[in-house]
């Protein structure tokens, strides 16, 4: 016969609106102080995990802007990258004070070359070597010098993704080992916004704070209320979607409906 187990299982207790906003707002906080550690030279690494359309980017990139305003020293790549590509970037932003961004560039994590220089520049360890062991030479465009087949980075370098790293280490993805290599070696954010009742607050966070100042108080609560009502019928949950919803109440009588063909699946 089975024995029975002495322990009480309780059912866990739901956050509250409030609680969620205060632990999103306060993952953001961090953001912008390990951002600011990247930006002093504090922080070698830094990677930034959490659903898109939502303020991760943002929040890094108005960091950057306010202490390197003519982008002398930062660069925020997007999209697709090349190893060669990485390695040249890395190249023209290697010394100490200056920081490159990898913003939505999430194809850097699937390329074993490119993931062995992300290893060598986010290491621990007091010299970082990047190592280009090939016949082929590159030229840096913006001084016009050979691309040394070895050498010394000293910057930081911070990565925006939409991937969940511990998700997908706990899932055993493949790209896990990789993943958690990077994580060992960097700072890790996770926004802990998972949910749709996440996003939510989040999005009227952020309007709060001041998205939708250029509408009136009736029309950002007509708009916060057509994405809660709507929210499971949109074609994305984000700031973007927010900002397309206040771009037609802001122009459009028939608002409503045209937000429903438009913004709506």
């Amino acid at each position: 016969m089975a024995r029975r187990s002495n322990v009480v299982e309780f059912p866990s207790v739901p956050e509250s609106e409030d609680q969620i906003e205060a632990r999103i707002a306060e993952r953001f906080d961090i953001l912008e102080t390990l951002t600011s550690a990247c930006v002093s030279g504090d922080a070698r690494a830094l990677v930034v995990s959490g659903p898109a359309g939502l303020g991760k980017s943002y929040t890094v990139e108005q960091k950057l802007a306010e202490w390197d305003p003519n982008g002398v020293n930062h660069i925020i790549v997007k999209g697709y990258v090349r190893a060669t590509g990485l390695l040249k970037t890395l190249y023209q932003y290697r010394e100490a004070g200056q920081v490159v961004v990898f913003d939505d560039a999430d194809a850097i994590f699937f390329d074993d070359t490119s993931l062995n220089i992300l290893k060598a520049v986010c290491d621990t360890t007091e010299r970082r070597r990047v190592s280009w062991l090939s016949e082929a030479r590159f030229v840096d465009e913006e001084s016009g010098e050979i691309v040394p087949r070895s050498f010394d980075f000293d910057g930081t370098v911070i990565f925006i993704s939409n991937y969940d790293f511990d998700a997908m280490i706990d899932k055993g993805h493949k790209l896990a080992p990789h993943l958690q290599a990077i994580i060992s070696r960097s700072h890790y954010i996770d926004l802990a916004m998972k949910s749709r009742r996440d996003y939510l607050v989040r999005i009227r966070q952020v309007i709060m704070q001041g998205l939708l100042d250029h509408l009136s108080i009736d029309e950002k609560v007509d708009v916060m209320t057509f994405i809660e009502a709507y929210s499971e019928n949109l074609r994305e949950l984000s700031l973007r979607m927010a900002l397309k919803i206040a771009s037609i109440r802001k122009t459009n009588t028939n608002w409503e409906k045209v937000a429903k063909v438009t913004c709506c699946r």
